[in-house]
């Protein structure tokens, strides 16, 4: 949060390249109505933009400018793009292989000066790729999504997947530039906050879950009535993670936290953050989600989730959280993922009613017809929010496929529970096109929605991309996308209060700054007190500055 809010727009005239002080005085002495009716600056913009949304080139570079909020799901790793894990696989001295299509680490290096790798017989040096442009595209083209064409047995679900084992070998010491290149990114679009997916060392709790046998209570049958629920019982699950917290588990904290804040560190001293060097990415607020892996066993599951809570919890406990809460990953088709996830959203249940306060979001829905079988479309998003507590959907792509599909959108739309839509990876990797994709369905039931990238990397993409993709595709107007960038803070999991009087009803504010100019530099006491107190509220009311900028810079 800002120390100050009278250097707020201080601040943002160093990272918003298009507004001028003088837009800066014009727009906080608006006044804001916060009504259905847009103020004289946003019928400027809506102009500007129904004229830009003409051309796909001319709507690109207004979004580009426009506010964004935040990106709500973004894999880490998968938002690198393939030339930073080159660059970085010289700096390792990694092989690679034509064979796999996979870095590696050499076993040995020559004796000469510098020591470079041997890689072996038909194998390359990374850094050959910056000799030799035809390794360097091959590259490239094998850790994304560029140039692919499907093939008989290789659909873009196979190619998007495979591309993580790929680049996977480029060390993990390179975890504060990666964040340096998404915050740097994200700045360049004016968005202000990412929630970013990470896995942090979980092998030790992993083994210490093998350790203990998966207990053979047979589940009422009530509760298995859509997958293996054995051993699920709070009470057995309770047993089990004594078992785990006796084994060391809590130990293992410590380092994972520890492996967070580091990251953010490394990224402060590149981004040299809180020094007159500060790059525009110092701007930018990074959280963390503790990502976890569905594919494997319950026992690996169960612990490595537990370690995710206890790492949550531990962190919210210090007052200053930089992971904030946790989300299951991989692919939702795999075997064990469809096997498991009935007894991985019991799990998520127990886990709950002992760690309240740890947030959850989950992959659901990331399927679509002929992908799995027509029963496995049938409950995964119902189960995510009904059994796995989750506050928001990544994805949600087989609505409609689901149970009392209609039923399911008006209990996801009155809980409040967000989905993160991400329409390039759905296309890309599901093959979900425009008329067949539910964000139109999402809108009309009144669920909220936020536009994220997914993996922004692997699929040469950015935020920018996927709000034109909207337009075009969906023909959302200026008010929509405005919206969008809207929910997106209001569903972040950043603490305190929201800004808005209520969940998803941008009309009116909390009544501690109900009187202000709605995202002006110098609040009221009370006002400023607020938002001091509530990390959230400080995001969006930056947001709504953001706007004002933007809009009063419209012709």
């Amino acid at each position: 949060m800002f120390r100050s809010l009278s250097r707020l727009a201080i601040a943002l005239s160093l990272c918003l390249p298009f507004a001028t002080n003088a837009q800066t005085r014009s727009s906080a002495s608006a006044k804001p109505r916060l009504t259905s009716s847009p103020t004289l600056s946003e019928q400027k913009a809506i102009r500007a933009f129904n004229v830009a949304a003409q051309n796909p080139l001319q709507l690109t570079a207004f979004l580009t400018d426009m506010p964004k909020g935040g990106d709500l799901h973004m894999h880490l790793t998968g938002a690198i793009y393939a030339e930073r894990f080159i660059e970085q696989a010289v700096s390792d001295g990694l092989c690679y292989s034509p064979a796999t299509r996979r870095l590696f680490k050499p076993s040995a290096t020559t004796r000469s000066l510098p020591p470079q790798p041997v890689c072996g017989e038909g194998n390359r040096r990374a850094e050959d790729a910056l000799k030799d442009q035809a390794l360097y595209d091959t590259l490239v083209n094998d850790f994304s999504m560029r140039s692919f064409v499907p093939s008989a047995g290789v659909s873009g679900h196979d190619q998007f997947f495979a591309t993580f084992a790929r680049f996977s070998a480029v060390n993990q010491s390179h975890i504060g530039e990666w964040l340096d290149e998404i915050a740097g990114r994200a700045a360049a679009q004016n968005e202000q906050y990412l929630e970013v997916m990470h896995t942090p060392d979980f092998l030790a709790a992993a083994k210490l879950g093998y350790s203990i046998p998966w207990p053979s209570t047979p589940a009422d049958p009530a509760f298995n009535r859509t997958g293996d629920a054995t051993g699920t019982t709070h009470a057995d699950l309770a047993k089990l993670r004594d078992q785990l917290l006796a084994g060391g588990l809590r130990d293992m904290v410590a380092p994972d936290r520890q492996e967070f804040a580091g990251a953010l560190d490394a990224r402060n001293r590149i981004e040299q953050c809180g020094t007159p060097a500060a790059t525009r990415a110092c701007a930018v607020k990074i959280r963390f989600l503790y990502q976890i892996l569905r594919g494997f066993p319950p026992q690996q599951v169960f612990a490595q989730t537990l370690l995710g809570f206890e790492t949550v919890q531990a962190e919210l406990d210090s007052g200053h959280p930089n992971v904030i809460g946790i989300n299951f990953v991989m692919p939702e088709d795999g075997y064990l993922s469809m096997s498991e996830y009935h007894r991985q959203m019991l799990m998520l249940d127990y886990l709950h009613s002992v760690y309240p306060r740890v947030h959850i979001t989950l992959h659901a829905g990331e399927l679509a017809p002929g992908l799995v079988t027509p029963a496995g479309l049938r409950f995964h998003i119902r189960e995510a929010v009904e059994l796995g507590h989750a506050e928001r959907i990544g994805h949600g792509v087989d609505i409609m496929y689901e149970d009392l599909p209609q039923a399911l959108l008006k209990e996801i739309a009155s809980r409040h529970i967000m989905t993160e839509i991400n329409l390039s990876s759905n296309d890309l990797i599901l093959g979900v096109e425009k008329q067949w994709h539910p964000l139109p369905v999402y809108r009309s039931a009144g669920v909220p929605v936020a536009l994220a990238t997914d993996d922004e990397g692997v699929s040469r993409i950015n935020i920018t991309h996927e709000y034109a993709r909207a337009v075009l595709d969906f023909h959302l107007s200026y008010s929509d996308l405005k919206r969008m960038a809207r929910t997106s803070l209001e569903h972040s999991f950043l603490s305190g209060s929201s800004l808005w009087a209520q969940p998803d009803s941008f009309t009116a504010v909390n009544p501690a700054c109900a009187s202000q100019n709605l995202g002006a530099d110098d609040p009221s006491p009370k006002c400023t007190a607020f938002l001091q107190a509530n990390e959230k509220a400080a995001e969006q009311w930056q947001l709504e500055h953001r706007y004002q900028l933007f809009e009063g810079s419209q012709p």
